[in-house]
């Protein structure tokens, strides 16, 4: 029989007693070494960029950023096995296709068995969704109240009511914020669809607006309407966009 290849994990659950119970079972499992034990999601973003683990158990709910979060940045990247107390996120997990869903307390058995599932799934190739799917399937509990971009090894949190605007470029989108910039591989119609509508604004099919950030809208040289921002920038509104804007103003 062949010996399953080594499979490299990283414990992230803000409770130390947690993760020691992990690390206790999975010292009977073969082929398992811990590369990282994180106490929140901004080092388990760190921990995946930086140490490349083939697998996260990762819990739900945590400061600073929570399981889901974590997912959404880190996604394509590692195969996760959530491990909560809570049970009634399960669906939820498997609609961003975790792994397994564990819920405390659970066996040394269950964890194996869970860990089993992540080897075959890593040895067809798979490891996780595109953002897209991850950000898809978020519950409908209310509009986004902030944005998370990762930049490598950091995450940048951004509340939602410091963003000016949105400018759709190519497979990404670029959150323009307090004079600065950031790049998320994103859809423009995502981030659409996770702001409330009341307050942000498709005026081009290339631009989302911030509508307290708009002073007026006029005409340049050509005829063509642009939206004109408190700090002077000019923004391109199309007719749609017009009419959008026309029917919250």
């Amino acid at each position: 029989m062949t010996e399953p290849s080594r499979l490299r994990v990283a414990l992230v659950d803000d409770e130390a007693l947690a993760r020691s119970v992990l690390r206790e079972y999975l010292t009977s499992i073969p082929q398992v070494e811990i590369v990282a034990e994180c106490s929140n999601g901004f080092e388990a973003v760190k921990a995946v960029t930086e140490l490349k683990p083939d697998l996260l158990l990762l819990d739900v709910q945590m400061p600073k950023l929570d399981g889901f979060e974590v997912l959404e940045l880190v996604g394509r990247e590692v195969a996760v096995v959530f491990v909560t107390a809570y049970d009634e996120f399960a669906l939820r997990a498997f609609e961003v296709h975790a792994v397994d869903y564990l819920v405390k307390p659970f066996s040394a058995e269950r964890l194996a068995a869970a860990i089993g599932r992540a080897r075959e799934r890593l040895g067809r190739g798979e490891r996780m969704p595109s953002p897209d799917l991850v950000q898809a399937a978020r519950p409908a509990h209310g509009y986004a109240v902030r944005v998370l971009v990762r930049d490598g090894s950091k995450v940048h949190v951004i509340p939602v009511h410091k963003i000016d605007y949105v400018q759709a470029q190519d497979d990404y989108v670029s959150f323009s914020s307090e004079g600065r910039e950031y790049l998320k591989d994103q859809r423009l119609s995502e981030v659409e669809a996770s702001l409330d509508p009341a307050k942000f604004v498709r005026i081009h099919r290339s631009y989302l607006l911030n509508l307290e950030r708009l002073t007026r809208v006029e005409l340049d040289a050509r005829e063509n309407r642009v939206a004109v921002l408190n700090d002077g920038r000019r923004l391109p509104v199309s007719r749609a966009g017009y009419a959008r804007l026309n029917a919250l103003l």
